[in-house]
């Protein structure tokens, strides 16, 4: 097996988990961080797509998916993270 075979099957693998993990994680956070999961799988995919042999140049244009995709991750992380805790507060509030 080439190397690229190992590390894209690794990236399918690790987006298979967090898909699994968001669709079957019943806590909110959990279902976030799943999600952040697939999406450094579909990243790790598209970059060894990208990836040519040494003497030729590598693809530039899924490195700078990868690059947007990682920048959209943390702010969507972000959000996500700020809206569950509101939820969460507005779940004491109503058990008071």
């Amino acid at each position: 097996m080439t190397p690229d075979i190992i590390y894209g099957v690794t990236g399918i693998a690790v987006f298979a988990i967090g898909l699994v993990g968001a669709l079957c994680a019943q806590d909110r956070l959990r279902r976030v961080l799943a999600l952040k999961l697939a999406s450094v799988g579909a990243g790790f995919v598209l970059v060894v797509a990208a990836w040519r042999a040494p003497p030729a140049a590598p693809d530039p244009v899924p490195h700078a998916l990868v690059i947007t995709g990682i920048v959209v991750m943390v702010s969507a992380t972000a959000v996500a993270l700020a809206l569950i805790r509101r939820l969460q507060s507005l779940e004491a509030e109503d058990a008071e």
